[in-house]
Formats: C-alpha cells, sequence, structure tokens
C-alpha cells in the first residue's frame, strides 16, 4: 500500500499531505466511514466540534487498533467558543469527545473578524500547545490580513491554514503568502461541489491519459502543488479510490493545464463563505 507523503510543519512536526475529512457525515455514520478510511489507508483523519462527529470519529480511532502515533487527528474550534478561557473549555470537551490525551492538530475554524476575538483565540491554542496538549496549531479559513495579525500580536506563525480550494479557486496568492510565511496549505471542498469540476474536459482528458478517475486527478494535483487535502466521500469504493490517488503522477503539462481552470480573476469560483466578511455562530 502506498503511504501518503508527509510534509513538515514550521514546529518541525509533521502532517500526512493526505488525509480524510468529515464534514456533513451523521456521527455514526462517522464511525464507520473513518474506519473504511483507516483500511484503505489513510491515517489522517479531519473533523471539528460543529461537524458534531468527534465522538464517532473517536470510536473509529478505537476500534481501529491503531496506536496515537500511527494516526493524524485535527480537529477545530467552533465560532461561538472564540475567546481565550471559552477555547480552553471548548479544547477539553473536544478531547473528550474524541478519546484522546494529546491532540495532533488544533485550528481556528473561522476567522470572525466582526467578532474580534481571534487574536485572544490564538493565545490559548499557544498556551494549549505549550502545557503538550496539541502538538501543532493553526487556522483555519484566515485571510492574509488575519494571517499577518496573529504574528505582529503574539509571534508565533500558524504552522497551516486550512481553506476553499480547488482548481475553480485555486488561491494561489494566498498559497504565495502562506508559502512566504512557513505556513502550509491545507485544501476543504477540494473537488469542488456539485460534480461540475468533475465534469470538466480538461479534467477528463488528463484522466483519461493517465487511466485515473477525475477525482484522483484532482486530488493529485493537489499533491502536486504541495497542498495538504482532505477529500471526503461516505462510499467505501470511493474512499479507496482518493486514496489510491497518490499512485497518479500528473507531469508539469497536466498541473499547468489544470491551473488554468481558475476562476478566481472574474470574481466566480468560491463556494463558500469568504472569510473577511463572514461572521456566523
Amino acid at each position: 500500500m502506498t503511504l501518503s507523503p508527509v510534509l513538515t510543519f514550521n514546529d518541525g512536526n509533521t502532517i500526512p499531505q493526505l488525509g480524510y475529512g468529515v464534514w456533513q457525515v451523521e456521527d455514526d455514520v462517522a464511525e464507520k466511514v473513518v474506519v473504511q478510511a483507516f483500511e484503505a489507508g489513510f491515517r489522517h483523519i479531519d473533523t471539528a466540534k460543529i461537524y458534531g462527529n468527534e465522538a464517532g470519529v473517536g470510536r473509529a480511532i478505537e476500534r481501529s487498533g491503531l496506536t496515537p502515533e500511527e494516526i493524524f487527528i485535527t480537529t477545530k474550534l467552533w465560532n461561538a467558543d472564540q475567546g481565550y478561557e471559552s477555547t480552553l473549555k471548548a479544547f477539553e470537551e473536544s478531547m473528550e469527545r474524541l478519546g484522546l490525551e494529546t491532540l495532533d492538530l488544533y485550528l481556528i475554524h473561522w476567522m470572525q473578524p466582526k467578532q474580534d476575538k481571534y487574536v485572544d483565540t490564538w493565545k490559548a491554542l499557544i498556551e494549549l500547545q505549550k502545557q503538550g496538549r496539541v502538538k501543532t496549531i493553526g487556522v483555519s479559513n484566515f485571510t492574509q490580513e488575519g494571517l499577518q495579525r496573529l504574528i505582529d500580536e503574539t509571534g508565533v506563525v500558524p504552522a497551516i491554514n486550512q481553506v476553499e480550494l480547488h482548481p475553480f479557486f485555486n488561491q494561489a496568492e494566498l498559497r504565495e503568502f502562506n508559502a512566504s510565511k512557513g505556513i502550509l496549505t491545507q485544501a476543504w471542498s477540494p473537488l469542488g461541489q456539485g460534480g461540475e469540476l468533475l465534469e470538466s474536459p480538461v479534467i477528463g482528458q488528463i484522466a483519461a491519459k493517465h487511466g485515473a478517475t477525475p477525482a484522483q486527478v484532482v486530488i493529485a494535483w493537489h499533491l502536486a502543488i504541495g497542498n495538504v487535502v482532505i477529500p471526503k466521500s461516505v462510499t467505501e469504493s470511493r474512499i479507496r479510490e482518493n486514496y489510491a490517488a497518490l499512485d497518479v503522477s500528473l507531469d508539469e503539462t497536466d498541473v499547468q493545464a489544470i491551473n488554468g481552470l481558475d476562476n478566481s480573476a472574474e470574481g466566480a469560483g468560491r463556494i463558500g463563505p469568504d472569510p473577511a466578511v463572514s461572521d456566523f455562530a
């Protein structure tokens, strides 16, 4: 079985570049599909408090027989829990649901610019890392300005920024900024939504060339440009298919052709909320 490549964080820890995401997966279903993901070869699981399935992920970890050293678990602090003390409390509650002593990666889920608690929240994550409760700390859905403010006000650079990213919205400018600060970029919704991306003729041609599926080609593109990527599926055959994207090796021509699908310049491409202006509980 091919093992996922690992990338190194700015704190020296590592993360498997290919992971399995459980957004919009019911708790009881999460237990089943995370076990299937482990069986397929995945060792990196990405959950969040707001997904409501941390307990299911925890049961799957227990059932897997894998040791904490063999797996990599990410969860995220929800918006309503931002603030120093409330972050510390929410972290402990997440850990209880996951059944873990130490977490691999803890992220602030959204920047929440109007709420403006993200710097104090980040200070709580720094404290959790100092205490050894979490190995690595980072953020999700942060803008360049938000990242710079965390760095300026605390001196601690996030290890990773997880954002919406797919070929129709490839975040080239933010990826470049992240890299300049030593921050890894992680992609959520890596396959887009609704199937439109996977039906693209460009993706189809590259898939035919490599004897791969369109989803495998898109995952291989993420890996080729250096993203950490967390495709989600609750279908066992698709979970295995997504993991097998590790065996698809794109050439530079393929990568450039997929880069050309980006719609950002037209103000299109984004599926989810814009972190710069989004505040929600």
